[in-house]
C-alpha cells in the first residue's frame, strides 16, 4: 500500500511492517498507538521505524491513518484518570494525622 508520511511516499505491506517492529521493545504509550503482533507500540515510534525518519518530522495521526489502512488495529489516547474528590478539611486532617475521618464529633 502507498501512503505519504512526512510528505515523503511509502509502499508499506503488512508483512513489512510485522518484520520491521520485530525485536523492538514497546515504549511507554502516552498517546495514540497501535498493536502489532501482540505488542502495543506508540504510533511515534512504529513511525520512526519504519519510515527511518525523525519522530519531530511526522505526525501520530499519519502514522495511525497508515497502520489502520493496512489492518493494525489503533488506539486513541489513553484515557484520564478521573478527577480525584476533593477532600473535606476534617477529611484532610485526619489524612494528615493518619486516623480515619469519622465526620461525627
Amino acid at each position: 500500500m502507498r501512503c505519504v508520511i512526512a510528505r515523503y511516499p511509502f509502499d508499506l505491506t503488512k508483512a513489512g511492517v510485522l518484520e520491521s517492529m520485530k525485536g523492538i521493545t514497546p515504549e511507554p504509550i502516552t498517546g495514540e498507538s497501535v498493536t502489532i503482533g501482540r505488542r502495543r507500540y506508540p504510533a511515534k515510534q512504529v513511525g520512526q521505524v519504519i519510515t527511518r525518519q525523525d519522530r519531530r518530522d511526522f505526525s501520530s495521526g499519519e502514522v495511525v491513518r497508515a497502520m489502520a489502512r493496512l489492518g493494525f488495529t489503533c488506539h486513541a489516547h489513553p484515557e484520564a484518570a478521573p478527577p480525584a474528590r476533593e477532600l473535606s478539611p476534617l477529611e484532610t486532617a485526619s489524612e494528615l494525622l493518619g486516623s480515619p475521618a469519622t465526620g461525627q464529633a
